[in-house]
């Protein structure tokens, strides 16, 4: 990890559960960090919980991944107070009680696609451009998808809504910008971290509900798999990497 040291990375969905496990990791790792997030209070809380040395390494900025405008002002903030953003961890998501076939879940369906899918477009395009400006070899775009992004399981008394599908478009933006990065004949890396069940507040109630013994994993367990893949040397790129807790029966 001593290449990143005093390096910019920008985490996503930084209040809490993974994007707040990262951020912890990442700043004790001697990264400087970014986490967006749009609870502001939480990012605050956040930075008082880290210890005293460390806390100057991290910046929380109240920033909505969903709308496109907040991610242009929040990147340019990167690029000018602290000089451009060299990882990103895309984590922000969400999901919506709606059901595809609800009545009247239009806006349930557009704040999924809205966050899961083009808020990770937007924030790969800003990352993407700024290390462009600086003629940064070794970026890496990290997304935190989901074992749903690849097969979806049939859990009675659950369904996975339009999650699931936006975690598949996930998968295939995985791939799409692995071949624009190449296009534009860079260096960057992108990841894909698809965990199982972790035990964070996306958690459905209902979920817990039907399954209470299910494995789940921790939020720290994806952390540390998001450094292990930005470490690798500068020839290996981990393009997919699938995590489950031991016992789970996805």
């Amino acid at each position: 990890m001593d290449r990143w040291t005093n390096r910019v990375a920008v985490v996503t969905g930084a209040s809490s559960g993974i994007g707040a496990a990262c951020c912890k990791d990442l700043v004790a790792k001697g990264l400087i960090v970014v986490g967006l997030a749009r609870r502001e209070e939480r990012l605050k809380q956040l930075k008082e919980s880290l210890p005293a040395d460390q806390q100057a390494r991290f910046h929380g900025r109240k920033c909505d991944v969903s709308v496109e405008q907040q991610v242009v002002d929040t990147f340019a903030w990167v690029d000018e107070t602290l000089g451009g953003v060299d990882v990103l961890v895309n984590n922000a998501g969400i999901t919506t009680p709606s059901l595809i076939t609800d009545a009247d879940n239009a806006a349930d369906m557009r704040a999924v696609l809205d966050t899961n899918v083009l808020g990770f477009v937007w924030c790969a395009r800003e990352a993407f451009r700024s290390q462009q400006k600086r003629n940064v070899t070794d970026g890496h775009v990290v997304v935190i998808n989901s074992v749903v992004g690849h097969k979806i399981p049939s859990v009675p008394g659950f369904n996975f809504k339009m999650y699931a599908p936006s975690k598949y478009a996930v998968t295939a933006l995985t791939e799409v910008l692995r071949q624009e990065f190449q296009l534009k004949k860079t260096q960057t890396k992108i990841t894909s971290i698809s965990p199982g069940a972790v035990d964070t507040e996306i958690i459905d109630d209902k979920i817990r509900e039907v399954l209470p013994t299910f494995p789940m994993l921790r939020a720290e367990d994806v952390a540390d798999a998001v450094s292990y893949c930005i470490q690798t040397p500068p020839n290996v790129q981990i393009h997919e990497l699938i995590i489950k807790p031991i016992g789970e029966s996805f």
